[in-house]
């Protein structure tokens, strides 16, 4: 891939690490709240399936930062979902950007399907969640 698709790959890998790590610190703040619970898995397979590229085309896997660094929770449970659905549409977004211009098909694909999980599955849910207090 050329080195504005790895770039790309960079990006969306830290994107799924961000979101993985946000909703863990809801989880550690709220407990087990559904889809937090269920969601937070996803992103820990969105993020193999971005390695499993990283590992075939032969990539340095950027260290993941939220590991030693996590971000803050939201205040309110309430909180927490309407920032998941800011996050998920960014992702949404960020996966239009770089579809535009990645070429390889196994990279398209999983651009695809991450962005497919976040629109179809993670926003209606967390939008479901987004009218709390």
């Amino acid at each position: 891939p050329d080195a504005r698709t790895v770039a790309a790959m960079q990006a969306a890998l830290d994107d799924e690490r961000l979101a993985q790590a946000t909703y863990a610190q809801v989880m550690r703040r709220f407990g087990a709240v559904r889809p937090f619970v269920n969601i937070v898995r996803a992103e820990a397979r969105h993020e193999a399936m971005l390695l499993d590229l990283f590992r075939k085309y032969r990539l340095e896997v950027p260290a993941n930062g939220y590991a030693k660094a996590p971000p803050k929770a939201p205040d309110t449970l309430g909180g927490a979902f309407r920032a998941a659905v800011r996050a998920e549409e960014e992702n949404i977004a960020l996966y239009d950007g770089f579809l535009k211009f990645v070429k390889e098909p196994d990279i398209r694909t999983v651009f695809q399907r991450l962005q497919a999980a976040s629109r179809e599955n993670h926003l209606p849910a967390f939008r479901r969640g987004a009218g709390r207090p």
